[in-house]
């Protein structure tokens, strides 16, 4: 597949640079992969969208990974840890990517505020970096209080107070990820009582997300594209959860494309989710034969982007560029703080 079949044409005014007022108020444009219809509902009707299923949702929570240090010369450096990479109870150390990386040295110490300090422990290619942070009382609370929202680069402003809640869904648990699982954010209290009250159950998985989710293709085609590197955990309950959904009919609803990752990757060539943990570079895209879900609820991606080639593999090149045409056509908002789609799998 051509690298320049993941364009589109998106008007700048398009990408959300906010969240709406409310988490499940977003619009919803329904995909049916057996008809091609198109319908234009609202997040708040998917209990009634779908079949009483399974709904499995990613549970990793955003760090307060952005931070800006202060060279001893004074120049200023912005840091984005990625993965902690020492053991529990030793000095804790990352790896990073910075800017403003020029005159970095191994030893060099960065301030970042008064009582927490970074130390380049080595330097590496593409502006990669490892550095050990050092604070008092602890490093999780300097990260809390001194740490900022990792925004992805398409919001075009500063992060706020409220991205502290709004960039980090409801299920947030296990923190280790440096962008929202974006499909999450439309989850609200409302909707997962509706939910349960229309007979779904929820289950969760684990894939802490990379800053790779918003890198483009750099390559003319999908088969030379090396994807970023991803850790993932599923419990026994979930894959007991699969499981049962399985012999019992119930549809398996992928919350997002971070739920599809990790459920493929744990799946055999049976269909069997199994628990355990790991850490994968799954590219999927067209064709792929997909064999752990039924539906996908996801968000609108950027052009040119491994989640657009994900969501075309599962509804189908064609489908997915006329729901993104129509989208446009209705003024739909892109991106992480935009609105929603859900991509009902052939039957």
């Amino acid at each position: 597949m051509d690298a320049r079949e993941l364009d589109f044409d998106l008007p700048e005014d398009l990408i959300a640079q906010t969240p709406p007022a409310e988490r499940d108020a977003a619009r919803l444009l329904v995909l049916s992969c057996d008809t091609g219809a198109i319908e234009h509902r609202r997040v708040l009707d998917l209990p009634e969208l779908l079949a009483p299923s399974l709904l499995v949702v990613n549970d990793t929570r955003v760090l307060p990974a952005r931070l800006f240090a202060t060279k001893p010369t004074g120049g200023r450096v912005e840091i984005l840890l990625l993965e902690r990479t020492s053991a529990p109870g030793t000095r804790e150390s990352w790896n990073a990517i910075a800017r403003g990386t020029k005159s970095l040295r191994a030893g060099m110490r960065l301030s970042i505020a008064s009582g927490f300090d970074a130390e380049v422990i080595a330097l590496h290619e593409g502006g990669e970096l490892d550095v050990a942070l050092s604070a008092s009382p602890s490093v999780r609370d300097a990260l809390a209080a001194h740490g900022h929202v990792p925004l992805p680069p398409y919001i075009r402003r500063a992060d706020d107070a409220s991205d502290l809640e709004r960039y980090q869904t409801v299920f947030a648990k296990d923190e280790g990820s440096v962008a929202a699982p974006t499909a999450g954010l439309h989850f609200s209290d409302r909707l997962l009582a509706a939910l349960d009250a229309a007979g779904h159950r929820i289950a969760r998985v684990t894939l802490h997300v990379g800053p790779g989710t918003f890198a483009p293709l750099r390559t003319e085609t999908l088969d030379e594209h090396v994807m970023h590197e991803e850790r993932w955990e599923i419990a026994d309950e979930t894959a007991r959860a699969i499981a049962e959904a399985r012999a019992e009919g119930r549809p398996v609803v992928a919350i997002g494309t971070t739920v599809v990752r990790t459920l493929e990757s744990a799946c055999d060539e049976h269909g069997i989710v199994r628990a355990g943990a790991g850490r994968t570079r799954i590219f999927i895209r067209p064709p792929y034969p997909f064999r752990a879900i039924d539906a996908l609820f996801t968000n609108f991606h950027l052009p040119r982007s491994t989640l657009l080639a994900l969501v075309m593999a599962f509804a189908g090149i064609e489908p997915t560029r006329r729901a993104y045409r129509e989208a446009v056509d209705q003024r739909y908002r892109f991106f992480s703080y935009g609105d929603a789609m859900l991509i009902r799998g052939k039957k």
